[in-house]
């Protein structure tokens, strides 16, 4: 039964044309699906974009455990890692830029934990006080996300940056990011001598107090802005880091195949608005 109700987290026809082809094949043989795939890749941004529970969806959406075994099946065949690399590339070349980026930032987020996120992958940030996980993630210079790696929020940047810095090396060409005061020390050494990459830390201003743009790292930190607009990413309620990872990586597939189909790319209009001094 087609749905009636049309929702803003619903896919336009640009961007399922862009994501539809993305998704596995259905398998051959047995019952055919019964939902069209559209509907519950709607369902799954719904969710993401306003952070309703599962058992929540509306009705006219599939019944909830057929989107959320969709969810975990797609999941775990990597369908969001597949994903987002094409349609960063795609959004890169309508900025007049290489599919590929060779430069890029790394930060670092802490989250509350809702009560589902259990004790083993939780922890305090004594420094933001925050009793929740932890988000790193790397974007190219454009803000557009690379890779992301979620953990407890106990963990210092140094540490945990090691994570995502290695999965940034595996799946990009990316070998020079920038970084803040929080990845100074011994972890430029190790990504140096590991990784044979650079971490160049940008730092504020002497005398700086109060809030002040700085020079290369406002992209990543208006990344984790952009991501803030998806409420289920409010706070972490899922009881797998990996399951966060992966609705942050679909936050970021809705938001770069968005800005794909309107055919201008945000980043631009926004960079004319307000460009800070280097």
């Amino acid at each position: 039964m087609a749905r009636r109700s049309r929702y803003p987290s619903d896919t336009s026809d640009a961007q399922w044309a862009l994501i539809g082809p993305l998704l596995p094949e259905a398998r051959t043989g047995g019952r055919p699906e019964k939902h069209p795939r559209r509907a519950v890749l709607d369902a799954i941004l719904y969710v993401v974009r306003t952070g309703c529970a599962w058992r929540q969806l509306p009705a006219d959406f599939p019944p909830w455990q057929t989107v959320y075994w969709y969810f975990n099946q797609w999941e775990q065949a990597k369908v969001t890692e597949k994903i987002l690399p094409v349609v960063r590339g795609q959004l890169r070349v309508a900025e007049g830029r290489d599919p590929e980026p060779s430069a890029g930032l790394v930060d670092s987020q802490s989250v509350r934990g809702a009560d589902t996120v259990g004790a083993p992958t939780r922890g305090y940030d004594a420094g933001k006080k925050v009793n929740g996980r932890k988000r790193f993630i790397t974007t190219d210079t454009l803000g557009l996300l690379l890779c992301v790696v979620v953990c407890s929020a106990g963990v210092q940047d140094r540490d945990g940056a090691k994570s995502v810095l290695l999965d940034t090396r595996l799946r990009t060409r990316v070998r020079f990011l920038f970084a803040d005061g929080g990845f100074a020390g011994r972890l430029l050494d190790w990504a140096a001598t590991i990784l044979a990459t650079t971490l160049h830390i940008v730092r504020k201003p002497t005398g700086q107090r109060g809030f002040a743009v700085i020079p290369r790292r406002w992209a990543v930190e208006r990344t984790f802005a952009w991501l803030a607009a998806h409420r289920r990413l409010a706070r972490d309620y899922e009881r797998a880091p990996a399951i966060s990872e992966a609705m942050i990586r679909w936050a970021a597939i809705n938001t770069i195949t968005r800005r794909i189909a309107r055919g201008r790319p945000a980043v631009r209009q926004q960079r004319r608005r307000f460009t800070p001094a280097t």
